[in-house]
């Protein structure tokens, strides 16, 4: 069951927006409310995607005209990637936005879910569903990270292997986010871990 702290931190923080003029899209970083062990629910790309092909991602996507805002934008993309129906969903909170490898500005959004949704993939996007105790990214520390170069430093994205998943990448940081702020996790994605092997990218 979810600390009531994790509820409060999460209405409370304030996270940082980007002014920049790029594409935008929204994720759903969706949190099932069982009582033994919370679980985040995630999604693996299929193969025959032209980006992001075999990835493991939050359900989300590209904002379209009709949308509202970023949080339908979220509602939609997981609507129609996993059949998450909107009414099912209780908005926690939102978290810092990124901007991904394709120059898309990303805005996550923290969600409750009932654990016992029969949700489905959509097979013309995705190749599975799957969900992962929170638990495991708290007891367990990364089994490697990527190394990625900018001006400013190096950023260090923590890379954990779930089952035959690999979750790494934008999801990565936005999952550190949330562990930091709902849980108080002290990840630094600008210091050097001091174990495991780091991936240069």
């Amino acid at each position: 069951m979810l600390p009531p702290e994790f509820y409060q931190r999460l209405a409370n923080h304030v996270p940082s927006e980007m002014k920049l003029d790029l594409p935008e899209a929204a994720v759903l970083v969706a949190v099932t409310n069982n009582l033994d062990s919370p679980e985040i629910i995630l999604t693996r790309r299929a193969k025959h995607m032209n980006s992001h092909a075999g990835q493991v991602a939050f359900p989300g996507g590209k904002r379209d005209e009709g949308d509202l805002d970023l949080y339908t934008t979220a509602l939609r993309e997981a609507e129609e990637e996993i059949s998450l129906p909107r009414e099912g969903v209780k908005r926690l909170g939102r978290l810092s936005q990124v901007v991904s490898k394709q120059g898309i500005l990303v805005t996550p959004f923290i969600a409750s879910v009932s654990d016992k949704l029969d949700l489905v993939p959509n097979e013309d996007e995705l190749d599975a569903i799957f969900h992962v105790p929170l638990s495991f990214f708290l007891e367990n520390t990364p089994d490697c990270y990527d190394g990625i170069k900018y001006p400013e430093g190096c950023l260090y994205i923590p890379c954990y292997f779930f089952e035959e998943y690999e979750i790494w990448g934008l999801s990565s940081i936005i999952l550190v986010e949330l562990l930091n702020v709902g849980f108080g996790t002290d990840f630094d994605l600008w210091e050097k871990p001091k174990t495991a092997e780091i991936r240069y990218r």
